[in-house]
């Protein structure tokens, strides 16, 4: 097994820039997740941390030769696709009574 140092120097530094744009994108999408405004947006934000997060785990994999990251990776992906799709679910059963509302008729003058 092969640790960090070991690779070769354009690997390393590969591995080190990237891990710095990983946690520029991570304080930009825990920022988004804080302001909102919306819960769409914080959702994304969400999401975007999940993607960062499958890309933490295969920097690993590839830095410590490790092959258990890429299925950590695999489980997470799977994990936030799911959370992903019970969330548009969600909006969309929104929206519809949200429509439903407004199409029906006021009852307050009916009593």
């Amino acid at each position: 097994m092969k640790g960090v140092f070991e690779h070769g120097t354009l690997l390393q530094w590969a591995i080190e820039i990237t891990t710095v744009l990983i946690v520029l994108g991570l304080l930009c999408a825990f920022l988004r997740l804080i302001k909102g405004p919306s819960l769409p947006d914080r959702v994304v934000s969400v999401d975007v941390i999940t993607i960062l997060a499958v890309a933490i785990a295969g920097l690993f994999a590839v830095s410590s030769d490790h092959q258990y990251y890429v299925d950590v990776a695999i489980a997470l992906a799977l994990v936030a696709f799911l959370a992903t799709v019970a969330f548009a679910w969600y909006v969309e059963r929104r929206t519809v009574q949200i429509e439903a509302r407004k199409q029906a008729p006021d009852r307050e003058g009916e009593d």
